[in-house]
């Protein structure tokens, strides 16, 4: 079955203490729902976009290591979803639910796997 990721995006002055005692329940009572249902695969919250590490690879064959992300945006991932749905519209059926329990926009996309050769696991 196709697994996915469904993302939840914060604005850059993401203020974490701002979150209510009844948006952390709705949250967990959603991920309660997605355990029951077979779909979660694994859930997370990431720190804040200040704190992250960027690589870019030179030219020249070396990486150069920036503070914060690599994109200019005004929002990032503040957490995520790996789920496991039967197509797209499962995936974004819950992507609405978590949107709506977090309060927030996000993004879905599904897990590309490209199996290993055979003898790179051997």
């Amino acid at each position: 079955m196709p697994q996915y990721l469904v993302a939840i995006y914060h604005p850059d002055d993401y203020d974490s203490s701002l979150e209510t005692e009844e948006m952390i329940e709705n949250i967990h009572a959603l991920n309660r729902e997605m355990i029951a249902a077979g779909a979660r695969k694994f859930a997370c919250g990431i720190s804040p976009a200040r704190s992250a590490k960027s690589l870019r690879t030179q030219p020249d064959g070396t990486v150069h290591i920036t503070d914060g992300p690599y994109t200019e945006t005004k929002e990032h991932i503040g957490g995520f979803w790996i789920l496991e749905a039967a197509d797209m519209d499962e995936a974004l059926a819950w992507a609405h639910k978590g949107a709506v329990a977090c309060r927030t926009s996000g993004e879905v996309r599904e897990l590309l796997s490209n199996p290993a050769p055979k003898q790179a696991t051997e």
